[in-house]
């Protein structure tokens, strides 16, 4: 059954990565098209090719590796200047990325290339991905305080020490020696809701907590709400 968590866990990661990077490139995709550019693939992962099928001049896929994705846009560089043969690591890593761009750009298609849009344009079509990514945080946090909520802290006791057992003591069971605990011995119950502790009202487990360690040794008056009623 661990084993079946464990598994379950990765697989929803997987998942969870994947419809991640699918809506990042989605954000650069759909602002790209509605410019004009054009984009050749649309792929999430890396290595090889799983599935791939074209629709009009985009090619969707998915390959192997399901640790990135990218859209592959016409002229996303400036056309290469011919210079002569490139010095230097960067300077020749550069060049090569220039020439491999150079070669997405379709016959025909010239005009729709990326670096002929205006600035504002592009800052909208590297955004995009980023934005895509806010926007996934903010609806599963949504979903996450919605419909779980967050752990917090309430007057309605859930259960009641039947004794007290010293700090050090591994025991998971009261022995017929042991002193009852004070809530014990008061009588209350669980699913009772505290109300007010030595006489001041209490809307949280902290508000009671903290009247209680004020009062080390002290006998304290508690009043609890139970089936709709008030009993101290």
């Amino acid at each position: 059954m661990e084993f079946l968590l464990y598994l379950g866990g990765i697989l929803f990661m997987l998942i969870g990565l994947g419809l991640s990077i699918g809506l990042h490139e989605v954000g650069h995709l759909v602002p790209a098209k509605l410019f004009g550019v054009r984009v050749g693939q649309y792929m999430i992962g890396f290595g090889p090719r799983l599935w791939s099928k074209r629709i009009g001049e985009t090619e969707y896929g998915f390959k192997m590796l399901p640790l990135g994705g990218f859209i592959s846009m016409s002229g996303m560089y400036p056309p290469s200047k011919n210079s002569g043969a490139a010095t230097g690591v960067f300077r020749s890593l550069i060049q090569d990325a220039r020439s491999a761009n150079d070669e997405t750009i379709a016959e025909g298609a010239e005009d729709r290339v990326f670096y002929r849009l205006p600035v504002w344009k592009r800052v909208i079509v590297m955004l995009g991905g980023p934005l895509m990514n806010l926007f996934l945080a903010v609806l599963v946090f949504t979903v996450l305080l919605s419909g779980i909520g967050l752990q917090q802290g309430t007057t309605t006791i859930s259960a009641v020490s039947e004794c007290v057992l010293p700090s050090s003591s591994t025991a998971t069971e009261c022995a017929a020696d042991d002193p009852e605990s004070p809530a014990a011995e008061a009588g209350v119950q669980p699913g009772d809701v505290l109300v007010a502790v030595d006489g001041r009202p209490v809307s949280t487990f902290a508000d009671a907590t903290a009247i209680i360690q004020a009062s080390p040794g002290e006998s304290l008056d508690v009043v609890v709400r139970r089936d709709g009623s008030e009993e101290s």
